[in-house]
């Protein structure tokens, strides 16, 4: 049977003791020289590199067989500074950022001038009869079920991707027709909706 010597049991005691002290030690510091939570403040985005500029909640594009259509979802701003989207891509077809207004009385669709602003610390909402993210010209058909990539472009030059997937949607009988005025076959406006070309 193996023995431990009374010196190497007090060299192990030592190393312990040694061990719990240094553990203290560096506690203390932590907690009286070094800034607190509050006074560091929130870490920045930048600190991750696969954060984004945004969050994007329940992202969404509605299925079309041709012509246009249009992509929805939250966008958050948990930052302290406004947040403004200047533009978006997807490799399916050019896009326009679009706000529907009212214009001479009727609800009109028109191209978002200065971009999609999202306040400090709120969120907006890119939503049927609202603002969105206009698909101009498809390419091949966007059928329920489809994944899409966009790359969302902001003021300060950074860009983002997000993915949406595609759902029918019936709601606001929004046209997406070419020229925004003449509805696509099988589909027709709202009585005083009309889809005014961009400006």
């Amino acid at each position: 049977m193996r023995t431990t010597s009374p010196n190497a049991s007090r060299r192990r005691s030592a190393a312990i003791l040694a061990a719990a002290i240094l553990t203290v030690g560096v506690a203390g510091c932590g907690s009286s020289d070094s800034p607190s939570a509050a006074q560091a403040g929130p870490p920045a985005a930048s600190a991750n590199p696969d954060a984004g500029v945004l969050g994007i909640r329940d992202p969404w594009v509605k299925a079309a067989d041709k012509g246009m259509t249009a992509a929805f979802g939250t966008l958050v701003n948990d930052g302290d500074a406004d947040i403004t989207v200047t533009g978006a891509t997807t490799s399916l077809s050019p896009m326009e950022l679009h706000e529907m207004t009212m214009k001479d009385g009727k609800m009109v669709m028109q191209q978002k001038q200065g971009g999609i602003v999202i306040k400090a610390k709120s969120t907006h909402a890119l939503e049927p009869g609202g603002d969105h993210l206009m698909l101009m010209n498809l390419t091949k058909p966007v059928q329920a079920g489809d994944e899409l990539t966009f790359t969302l472009t902001f003021a300060d030059g950074k860009t983002q991707q997000f993915r949406a997937m595609a759902k029918p949607f019936t709601g606001a009988q929004e046209s997406y027709a070419p020229g925004h005025g003449e509805p696509m076959t099988g589909m027709s406006a709202t009585p005083e909706m009309s889809m005014s070309p961009a400006s």
